[in-house]
């Protein structure tokens, strides 16, 4: 591989590895042929339901096992917490709701009694979570404890008597939305019970999950019915959160058309017809409240095979990625879009990077890899999940709801029963789920999206694809093949936008020539042998990821790491760290400046030996800096105030 000595900036990510110097134009994916009704020579047939020829497919989770690394340890944290949590707390506001007695101790937070999104982790999150880790570890344990939840939430939903509804607040809430009264979310809480019904479903056989959604399903269609597309569109004004996704998952799973055209009532128009156009018209929104309408518009795409949807999709993810995502791959600042497009160096506040708005970007991106199977969707993907994702949990499993970006400031953290937010909930199921991208496959073979240490199964082919990495503590992985008999497969390994010298490759020992670009896949075709392994040499380098707007204003990256600077505990407690929903930005503490210089921009930062800690260096008051996933109970900055000579 020729050796590329320039570093790509973040509004680069999506572009070619030797576009040059300056801040390059965002080219759009081109989806294979099929936009014009094709499909490219690997695509797949549709899967049932399906009207695109998905480029790739994931491989199920159940065939996808995670080892020893980070990945597996936040995961095992997680698979603890859920257990942790008793059902019958869980129930409390169920049950009341259905007139059912209860004498449980209620949840606090947002599933206190009081809370208008009460139910939303309990009867949807928490299952969906239960069923992922299910499918990633085959925990019985974990398994019996969903079925139990939908159990009992079924015996709810029939004394409820209500046409298939079920909440843990009562159907006056839609009285009010329809009516055009003061109400929080009560669609969006519909849509996490569905969801996670349906996720039992789907992962764990659990006929009664499918039924209860079914009615669910019913309940929606008997409210929507009088309800006038102009009526509709007042509505949608309140968060629904996926209700169209949701839905024509339902359909998929079911073939029942009456799904994909309930689903259809939920298309946003207002919010969808400038994304179509590509016009960039978020500023202004609410962040979370619309990236899951997108995620749905992709699986109406990918269902009806309807252009339009694919657009809104694409043209979504392009915009959000180049021109409204920090350096840690997150978005949002105070829950919006609140800047013009780009527009960042002033939008670094302590409720930047609602963690929800990462987990439901990774959710479109599987979309857009799947269409795709372009390497630079994953160089999103793993910018995000290694640091606006890992380091969102902390060591008893504890969910973080913003991940700050003042300068100064510091995470934090819920408590196991008083908190609940959205983001405990998405954290829940995203730490449940690690294995799901890891691997995609099309006709040819297989594709290593993330350096993960983890095997994959293949039946169909009687294949073990098996990665051993420590990465990114080490810079590379292995992978060794294992088969009863030679096959012939493309193996095809991203090689990321970030590893852009001396990048290397060895076959059983033997070193091959490969020619890649960062930011694509490298193709291996051959017949392989049990035992043949793949060595991948990724070395890493320093590079800054400056805000769009400001140059000055700079996060040091190493690899795809977002490395932060370490400023002390002065003046934080427990109370400070667990409980609020982020910190107070009157508490941050001064941020020394940095004296730079472009004629070496990373000058300003040394790596101190093989771990992954740096320091600043030849400032008036040098700082460590780590990960920013490594980083917990301390005052923190991700980014610096940069100056110096043509900065």
């Amino acid at each position: 591989m020729s050796n590329i000595h320039r570093r790509l900036t973040r509004r680069e990510w999506l572009t070619s590895a030797a576009a040059a110097a300056g801040v390059a134009a965002l080219p759009r994916f081109a989806v294979a042929t099929m936009e014009q009704g094709g499909q490219s020579a690997n695509a797949f047939s549709p899967k049932v339901g399906d009207k695109v020829a998905a480029r790739l497919q994931p491989f199920p989770l159940k065939q996808v096992r995670l080892r020893g690394g980070a990945c597996q340890q936040a995961q095992e944290v997680n698979r603890v917490y859920l257990h942790s949590i008793p059902n019958d707390r869980m129930l409390h506001t169920f049950r009341l709701n259905a007139g059912l007695p209860s004498s449980a101790e209620p949840l606090g937070g947002w599933e206190e009694p009081k809370c208008e999104l009460r139910g939303h982790f309990a009867g949807g999150h928490f299952l969906s979570a239960c069923a992922l880790m299910y499918s990633s570890t085959s925990d019985e344990d974990i398994k019996d404890k969903g079925d139990a939840m939908v159990a009992e939430l079924a015996k709810c939903q029939k004394a409820l008597n209500a046409d298939g509804y079920l909440s843990a607040f009562p159907l006056e809430f839609f009285d009010r939305l329809r009516d055009g009264k003061k109400v929080w979310a009560p669609f969006y809480t519909i849509h996490k019970i569905m969801a996670g019904h349906l996720d039992m479903y789907e992962h764990c056989g659990n006929t009664q999950a499918l039924e209860t959604v079914e009615n669910m399903a019913g309940w929606v269609q008997k409210w929507m019915d009088p309800i006038t597309d102009e009526h509709m569109a007042r509505i949608q004004h309140v968060e629904f959160g996926g209700m169209n996704e949701v839905l024509y998952n339902l359909y998929a799973a079911t073939g029942e058309g009456k799904y994909l055209a309930l689903g259809h009532r939920f298309d946003h128009k207002k919010f969808f017809d400038p994304l179509a156009e590509g016009r960039d018209e978020l500023k202004g929104l609410h962040v979370n409240t619309n990236i899951p309408k997108v995620i749905g518009a992709a699986r109406e795409y990918e269902l009806t095979g309807e252009k339009r949807y694919h657009d809104i999709a694409d043209y979504f993810w392009h915009e959000v990625v180049s021109q409204r995502t920090y350096a840690p791959g997150g978005t949002s600042n105070g829950e919006g879009w609140d800047t013009d497009p780009g527009k960042l160096s002033q939008a670094l506040g302590p409720a930047a990077q609602e963690c929800c708005c990462g987990y439901n970007m990774l959710k479109l991106t599987r979309h857009v890899h799947q269409w795709t199977a372009d390497a630079r969707a994953m160089d999103y993907y793993e910018r995000t999940l290694f640091n606006s994702r890992l380091g969102t949990q902390d060591g008893e499993g504890m969910k973080m709801y913003y991940l700050s970006l003042t300068p100064g400031l510091w995470k934090t953290f819920g408590t196991r029963y008083d908190a609940f937010w959205c983001c405990t909930g998405t954290g829940a199921e995203e730490f449940s789920k690690f294995g799901d991208t890891l691997y995609s496959h099309d006709g040819q073979g297989i594709y290593v999206n993330l350096f993960v240490a983890s095997e994959v199964e293949w039946p169909e082919r009687k294949l073990k694809l098996v990665q051993d990495t420590n990465f990114p503590e080490e810079e590379g992985t292995t992978l060794t093949v294992r088969t009863n008999s030679p096959q012939g497969m493309a193996l095809s390994i991203r090689v990321p936008y970030w590893a852009t010298r001396d990048v290397s490759l060895k076959i059983n020992g033997r070193p091959e020539h490969i020619s890649a670009q960062p930011g694509s896949y490298v193709v291996l075709d051959r017949r392989w042998a049990d035992r043949d392994r793949v060595e991948l040499r990724l070395p890493m380098s320093l590079h800054i990821d400056p805000t769009p707007d400001d140059h000055t204003v700079q996060a040091m990256m190493y690899g795809p790491l977002v490395l932060a600077g370490r400023l002390g505990t002065q003046g934080l407690n427990r109370d400070m760290i667990y409980g609020p929903s982020g910190p107070d930005e009157k508490s941050t503490i001064p941020v020394p400046e940095i004296s730079g210089s472009t004629k070496n921009e990373t000058a300003w930062v040394a790596k101190r030996g093989p771990v992954l800690e740096f320091r600043t260096v030849d400032q008036s008051s040098n700082i460590e800096l780590i990960p920013l996933y490594k980083l917990y109970d301390e005052r923190y900055t991700v980014y610096w105030k940069v100056n110096g000579e043509n900065v």
